[in-house]
C-alpha cells in the first residue's frame, strides 16, 4: 500500500465513484485554495525538489504537502505521512485530497526520477488543476 492509500481491490464503478470525488474536492474553494496556496509556497522554495515518502524529512526536505506545511511552519513529527486523513487534517484539506497529492508526488514519476525533476511534474500538475476562477 502507498501513502495514497490507493489499491487495486476496487471494481471499476468505484474506481470511477471515487475518481469523480476527487475532481469534485480539486474543484471545491477549498481544494483551490490550498493548491493555489501549495503553488506558492513550491514557487518560493530556494533548493526546487521533493522527496517521496514524508512530509518533511530531519534535514527540511520536503514533500509537496510538507511544503505547505513547513511553509507553515507545521509540526509534522506527530502525523503518520502514511495515513492521508491525519495528513488532511494536519494541512485543513480532505482526505481525498491529500491521498491524490501523494500519489502525485510518490507515485507517477519514472522510478529513476531525480527530486528536481519530481518538482517539475508536481508543479506542473498543480498547475494543472486550478481553476482560472479565482486566480
Amino acid at each position: 500500500m502507498s501513502r495514497s492509500n490507493y489499491s487495486d481491490d476496487l471494481d471499476e464503478d468505484d474506481l470511477e465513484a471515487y475518481r469523480a470525488l476527487v475532481r469534485d474536492v480539486i474543484d471545491s474553494p477549498k481544494g483551490q485554495s490550498f493548491l493555489r496556496e501549495l503553488a506558492t509556497a513550491m514557487d518560493a522554495m530556494g533548493n526546487k525538489f521533493l522527496i517521496a515518502d514524508e512530509l518533511v524529512a530531519p534535514d527540511g526536505s520536503c514533500c509537496a504537502i510538507g511544503v505547505v506545511c513547513k511553509s507553515r511552519d507545521v509540526d509534522t513529527r506527530s502525523v503518520d505521512p502514511e495515513c492521508p486523513t491525519s495528513v488532511g487534517n494536519l494541512v485543513g484539506i480532505a482526505h481525498e485530497l491529500a491521498a491524490e497529492i501523494e500519489y502525485i508526488n510518490d507515485e507517477c514519476g519514472q522510478i529513476t526520477e531525480s527530486p528536481e525533476n519530481r518538482w517539475v511534474r508536481v508543479r506542473k500538475w498543480v498547475a494543472s488543476q486550478l481553476s482560472e476562477v479565482g486566480q
